[in-house]
């Protein structure tokens, strides 16, 4: 057969000199969103809003800490802020994740703020909602003096203990959280970490002041960074009580 000819021929066919011209496709690329859950929680707790980010377009990931939600199996007292911040910093590192969105719930906060100090370049945002915002040196344990919650009289065998859950509730539910992720001072030492750019959602429930929130004051430091901070009428756990709102919440951040 000639070969030659018959590719000259196929060329003179209606459509098929278009194959070999098009324009490539361009895939348009989809944001990141990585969304670390607080104490005694699980990447189970972000279920509600992440499928209505992702049917908005986002790439949504809901890692689990160690020792917390289906990883409670390798809970320890040993278990430090550092044992999360690694857990957070390898789960983008070993998905190859760039461009991300780092959103940080209540404890989250303390995470991702170790996240960005140790892999700035990996991140575009930082997304504080109701979360604790650490500077360096500082636990948590510092930041919640006057908190909403008896710390020390829920502790037991280096964990606190989330009282309000009765042994007979079904799986999920939230367990007990390491005290040491609590009383361990954050250690930040990058500075390009501070020149990534960051919003700040505080909620409050119907009928309070801002003022009068337990994370007033985080939310005041993300103002003095010059970020922008946003008020959402809601308890602390939008994403479960109010999924919608906190997607739409979300979709419009810069």
């Amino acid at each position: 057969m000639n070969w030659r000819l018959l590719f000259i021929l196929l060329l003179g066919l209606p459509g098929t000199a278009s194959l070999w011209s098009a324009e490539p496709v361009v895939i348009e690329k989809k944001p990141v969103l990585v969304m670390v859950h607080g104490a005694w929680a699980g990447g189970w707790h972000m279920r509600k809003v992440a499928p209505l980010l992702e049917a908005r377009g986002y790439q949504v990931y809901t890692p689990t800490l160690s020792g917390l939600g289906e990883r409670y199996h390798t809970a320890t007292p040993a278990i430090g802020l550092d044992v999360h911040i690694a857990d957070i910093v390898n789960f983008i590192l070993f998905e190859d994740l760039h461009d991300v969105i780092l959103l940080g719930h209540s404890y989250g906060g303390m995470v991702i703020t170790g996240v960005a100090d140790r892999i700035p370049e990996r991140i575009a945002r930082l997304v504080y909602l109701d979360a604790f915002l650490p500077e360096n040196g500082e636990s948590l344990m510092d930041l919640r003096k006057g908190g909403s919650l008896p710390i020390a009289q829920m502790t037991r065998d280096g964990f606190i203990l989330p009282t309000w859950v009765k042994p007979d509730k079904p799986f999920p539910r939230d367990v007990p959280h390491p005290l040491k992720t609590f009383t361990d001072p954050i250690v930040l030492k990058n500075p390009a970490a501070a020149k990534i750019p960051g919003t700040y959602i505080l909620t409050v429930e119907k009928g309070r002041a801002p003022e009068e929130d337990e994370f007033y004051p985080a939310a005041e430091r993300a103002k003095a960074r010059g970020w922008p901070v946003i008020t959402m009428e809601a308890d602390h756990v939008p994403y479960w009580r109010k999924p919608a709102e906190t997607a739409e919440l979300l979709l419009g951040l810069p």
